[in-house]
């Protein structure tokens, strides 16, 4: 599972003594500091999971339920630990063409990791880097370059197809937009990006609402997302199942699953705001007219809720997130909410189903290893709350009483796609109680349900952690203690 940790990375043992582990690290990477502080961001991954006594799920492929790997517990199994590459790790040179920054530096610590224990190196393939200038034409070279370094280190990858911008995330350390013709047809038609009630939008990521419209010069947001799969594919063959280990599809804003409902990076949203629905641009909006047709409810589509509060809201007296009549709770609460949740699950079904056609053949080849993923927000604030306002507003519809990751799940098992968690190494006493956060609880339903769906699970980090409680807790989470103390009897 998956940890940055400011440039110290640790292989965790299940056998060895963690100490001992990790002082033996430390130690290296002291010595080695000026190169892996190039890496200031990454992440522990594990290929397995822990379901109940001595046996773990290694693989399934969840369109044939009667079959499964199974692989017996072993204290000897290492967590693989990937390392995530930096943000900043390319440039625009004086032509506007993205390069490599600091190669040799690059070549030096990627090696240095190596010989640390990491497993291998997490690179986001941004969409807005590989098809920049026009449609269908992909330069692969950055990429190509990139992957040798890391095939030529020993090291594997995850790779992270992305279909996003960082530009409004980066903090200041250059990004990475969509695609600029992309962009140009956005200056033309704001609508094909989420907007808020207030009509404000971001070019973050395109919006779900125009996956089968054809407005991309030509072709829907779906055929693009599948060309530039295809693409991938096609540039890479020789590397997936061997080099290339794991696929992870971007599904939305971060690559993550979830509406941008708390857009941190552009001042509209800050911690622990609610966020605020993002359905108004106007493709979503005569889908919610359609909904509330066929529902019967005409008046239920002209709009969102209008009494949810706002961006930076508390739950504590906003209607909708509150008991009563015009709440979550009502008639229209629960059809407004299962529409949303709705398109957003939709939506990663359609991506999922073409990734895992394309992936098909290597993740059924016997002589390859191929995981196809997808990731997931980490909304823990508000979740000790009944209504869970952050995550609705996010586009899971999980309150107190009822389980909105299930059908999200569902899907990914679907499809045979693992389940990219957050929160490893968050602990509930360490987050502020006004806000009745719930990073452990956020994470162990996500775990209930891979294990109700036999779903694998790969993890991540939320925060940088230097100290040895925020590792002990990724340690803790990487496996089931039960499962190793039933495996001593």
């Amino acid at each position: 599972m998956a940890c940055k940790c400011g440039g110290y990375y640790y292989t965790l043992n299940a056998k060895a003594s963690f100490d001992r582990d990790l002082t033996k690290t430390r130690k290296f990477l002291l010595r080695n500091a000026s190169v892996i502080r190039m890496f200031t961001s990454g992440f522990f991954r594990s290929k397995w999971r822990s379901i109940a006594g001595k046996r773990r799920i290694l693989s399934m492929d969840a369109r044939e339920k009667s079959r499964s790997t199974i692989l017996e517990s072993s204290k000897d199994k290492r967590v693989p630990i990937f390392v995530m590459m930096p943000v900043d790790i390319f440039t625009l040179d004086a032509s506007g063409c993205p390069r490599i920054r600091k190669l040799k530096a690059l070549t030096v610590s990627l090696k240095a990791l190596k010989l640390a224990g990491v497993h291998g190196i997490g690179v986001e393939v941004w969409w807005g880097i590989v098809e920049r200038f026009s449609p269908f034409d992909y330069d692969w070279s950055l990429y190509e370059e990139l992957f040798k370094l890391v095939s030529d280190s020993g090291l594997k990858l995850h790779v992270a197809l992305s279909f996003h911008s960082n530009i409004h995330s980066s903090n200041g350390k250059g990004g990475v937009s969509l695609p600029l013709w992309i962009l140009e047809i956005g200056d033309v038609n704001k609508d094909i990006y989420y907007r808020d009630q207030h009509g404000f939008s971001n070019n973050d990521y395109l919006t779900l609402g125009v996956d089968h419209i054809p407005l991309l010069s030509g072709r829907t947001a779906l055929q693009c997302y599948e060309d530039f799969m295809l693409s991938f594919v096609n540039k890479f063959e020789p590397f997936i199942g061997s080099v290339i280990e794991e696929i992870s599809i971007g599904l939305g804003p971060s690559g993550e699953l979830r509406y941008p409902a708390h857009p941190f990076g552009d001042g509209r949203w800050k911690f622990p705001g609610i966020g605020e629905f993002q359905c108004y641009d106007k493709y979503m909006m005569e889908d919610l007219k359609m909904a509330a047709c066929r529902e019967g409810k005409p008046q239920w589509g002209d709009k969102g809720p209008q009494n949810a509060g706002c961006y930076n809201s508390v739950p504590s007296g906003v209607p909708f997130f509150e008991e009563g009549k015009e709440s979550f709770l009502s008639d229209y609460g629960r059809f407004f909410l299962e529409w949303y949740s709705g398109r957003l699950i939709c939506h990663a079904d359609a991506i999922l189903a073409k990734a895992a056609k394309i992936l098909k053949k290597y993740q059924e080849n016997e002589q390859t290893s191929l995981m196809l993923a997808a990731k997931i927000g980490g909304i823990y604030w508000w979740y000790q709350t009944l209504s869970h306002p952050a995550e609705l507003t996010a586009g899971y519809y999980n309150t107190a009483l009822r389980d909105g990751y299930d059908p999200v799940v569902s899907v990914l098992s679907r499809h045979g796609a693992a389940l990219h968690i957050p929160c490893l190494e968050m602990m509930d006493s360490e987050t502020p109680p006004t806000y009745l956060c719930s990073p452990e609880g956020l994470l162990k339903q996500m775990q209930s349900v891979s294990k109700k769906r036999i779903v694998n699970l790969i993890g991540r980090n939320t925060t940088e952690r230097l100290d040895k409680t925020g590792l002990w807790k990724i340690r803790s989470n990487c496996y089931n203690p039960q499962a190793e103390v039933n495996d001593e009897h």
